[in-house]
């Protein structure tokens, strides 16, 4: 990179030089990938390793080798009866392959990724939901069981005709290479797709591509954001989308001399987009270590030695990843680390200047989502980086901070540092088709143009954009959106549930944990123990799967049949927290709220039996009030002798004194 981007006027700059159509020179994925292999064939493109190890086993692929196998099974897909507008789904976790097979997918047709976290059912509902024609997933092996929850997910979505398998052996090396194919799983196949290998089948093919792309800007990929079971939404990406993410990677943050140190799922458009897409676009290399990524064995424990390994000069995180990293010594040689690319979630301002400071690197913080093709911000490479602020929108994107009424209408723009719904265009965005279901796309867009984000936030005098909240009610854990609907309508088909609400609590490496509450039918006897058992078998992503449920009626119903006097008042005490999160939108306040009126209702109660407090406030600004210990106080003074205490959100709380 050349360039120097240090504020915003840099961006507009560049803006100004000429419109964003003139600076893709490509009309697709495959034609860019094509440009790439030209300038830079014998250059590393992409490397992965099975093992974590700073000397395990790796395969690195040239553009020239990565070009020819994208090539060869794109013809592979057509030759499966893949036209322009079928799909192409992937069920597998970080490989070669699964790079070759989103690129491929792509080029032939329309590709889905999905995640491999997810139940059969949820996969199943998928699959029928995009149409797929061909699903690539893993060959049966050792410790993971993704090929039989492909196979069980294609049972009841009659609309896939082939399956094609990834074998991981070629990864492995002796002896245990000679060993795999005999401890293979055996599967239960219950379907009439065909089923062929992925590696022997696409090595019979043409290295040159034997079709002729749309070069109309189709559609080329569909990924699944949110949604429950039998409601997946499933965004819509174009060509031009796609590009437009690589051409700002290649122009603001990478070159050809980067390596990329991506340990992110390519089910994911973070993963996708600002890392691969950049990469390719830029002639960098990118290394996926292990095909679980962050979370495969030894990862965080070996990471800063295979940065040493490839002398890494780019890691894509998240802040929980970039947490659980600052656990380990940095016990390598990593001064060829430039940056470290952070996403999903603003990272917390200790954590920010702890990491930085350990490992002497900057921290480039960014905002995206799937539905605007990923990037919308991020902090100047060359400029301030502004701690908990995601930057600056970049270059072609319109950030616009509006309010918006319950009638979904724009009643103003907001002022600087004034919070409002965040709302965007950008190349990325497919106005009024932003979903593949129509009715989903409803009330998403203001003025036909501007993506509503559904999250809060505000626009300082710099530029800068700032999170403060989320409109919807997503649980963020880690770089992964859970829709709380997922977990209510799984416990709500337990016959001893009448009620469940899922909420995300805070927590200090995932940023948000799903929780759950539940009201459970007249005479039931279910413990906690039994409903978590239930929500581990029925929730179908496994990372939605609450770490806490709590039976709140019920508890109060035994606390106050074995107390000695019965308490006058129960004071419902939740975690205090600014008041002005309120004022910006978040809606902390509201839940904690509605949970005092369910639990009121269910017990039959009136609102002087139960009344909502908060913890007291820490610092010098307002935070929300009742104070739980001035509030007891009070009712102490009003001659209240018997009152009994529950802290709904947690397992545990204190009064302070």
């Amino acid at each position: 990179m050349n360039k120097i981007f240090s504020d915003r006027s840099d961006f507009i700059n560049l803006e100004n030089e000429m419109p964003i159509e003139d600076r893709l020179s490509s009309k697709t994925v495959y034609q860019r990938l094509c440009q790439t292999r030209d300038i830079h064939g014998q250059r590393p493109a992409v490397s992965f390793q099975l093992k974590s190890g700073n000397k395990d086993k790796n395969i690195t692929l040239s553009y020239d080798e990565l070009t020819d196998r994208v090539t060869q099974t794109a013809n592979l897909f057509r030759s499966l009866g893949v036209g322009p507008d079928d799909v192409v789904a992937y069920l597998l976790p970080t490989t070669h392959e699964t790079l070759i097979t989103l690129m491929a997918g792509m080029t032939a047709g329309i590709v889905a990724p999905i995640n491999p976290t997810l139940s059969a059912d949820h996969i199943s509902a998928l699959l029928k939901e995009v149409n797929a024609k061909v699903l690539v997933t893993l060959k049966p092996f050792p410790k993971t069981q993704v090929a039989q929850l492909a196979h069980n997910a294609v049972k009841n979505a009659k609309c896939v005709e082939t399956v094609v398998e990834v074998d991981l052996l070629p990864h492995v090396s002796p002896p245990l290479k000679l060993i795999i194919p005999f401890l293979r799983p055996k599967l239960n196949i219950e379907h009439n797709a065909r089923v062929i290998e992925f590696n022997s089948e696409t090595l019979k093919q043409n290295t040159n591509l034997e079709f002729v792309e749309k070069d109309n800007d189709p559609f080329c990929a569909y990924f699944h954001t949110g949604g429950t079971t039998g409601m997946p939404k499933i965004v819509q990406h174009r060509h031009s989308g796609a590009l437009y993410n690589g051409w700002l990677g290649a122009e603001i943050l990478m070159d050809e001399y980067d390596v990329v140190i991506c340990p992110m799922p390519l089910f994911h458009v973070f993963a996708a987009y600002p890392a691969w897409l950049c990469v390719m676009s830029a002639g960098s290399h990118m290394v996926m270590p292990t095909p679980a990524g962050y979370r495969g064995d030894g990862v965080f424990k070996n990471f800063w030695k295979l940065v040493e390994r490839y002398k890494g000069t780019f890691v894509i995180t998240v802040p929980t990843a970039a947490a659980a990293l600052m656990n380990h010594p940095i016990d390598a040689n990593i001064s060829t680390l430039k940056n470290i690319f952070c996403g999903s979630a603003p990272m917390p301002t200790k954590l920010f200047e702890k990491f930085q400071k350990e490992t002497g690197v900057s921290i480039i913080e960014g905002y995206g989502m799937t539905e605007a093709t990923c990037l919308v911000s991020c902090n100047p490479p060359d400029g301030e980086h502004k701690i908990g602020s995601v930057g600056l929108p970049l270059p072609f994107t319109d950030v616009k901070i509006l309010e918006i009424n319950r009638k979904d209408e724009v009643v103003r723009e907001c002022q600087f540092d004034e919070p409002g719904e965040i709302c965007i265009n950008n190349p990325g965005i497919v106005v009024g088709s932003t979903y593949t279901d129509p009715n989903k796309n409803i009330s998403l867009f203001v003025d036909d143009k501007f993506l509503r984000t559904g999250d809060i936030g505000y626009m300082d005098a710099d530029g800068y954009l700032w999170l403060t909240g989320r409109a919807k009610d997503v649980i963020m854990r880690g770089g992964h959106n859970i829709d709380p609907l997922i977990i209510e309508e799984a416990l709500a088909g337990h016959p001893s549930i009448s009620l469940a609400g899922a909420i995300g609590q805070p927590d200090i490496y995932s940023g948000e944990l799903p929780c759950a509450y539940v009201e459970l039918v007249s005479g039931s006897a279910t413990s906690v123990g039994e409903l978590m058992e239930y929500a581990q078998q029925n929730v179908s992503d496994k990372t939605a799967c609450p770490k806490y449920i709590e039976i709140l009626s019920e508890s109060i119903k035994i606390a106050y049949k074995k107390a000695n006097i019965k308490p006058e008042v129960l004071v419902s005490s939740y975690h205090g927290v600014p008041k002005r999160y309120l004022s910006q939108g978040d809606p902390y306040h509201c839940q904690c709220q509605k949970t005092t009126r369910l639990i009121r209702e269910k017990l039959g109660w009136s609102s002087q039996d139960i009344i909502t407090t908060f913890q007291s406030k820490f610092g010098p600004e307002e935070w929300l009030q009742p104070y739980t210990v001035k509030k007891v106080a009070e009712l102490a003074k009003e001659g209240v002798k018997n009152i009994a205490v529950i802290a709904p959100a947690f397992s545990s709380d204190c009064i302070e004194k």
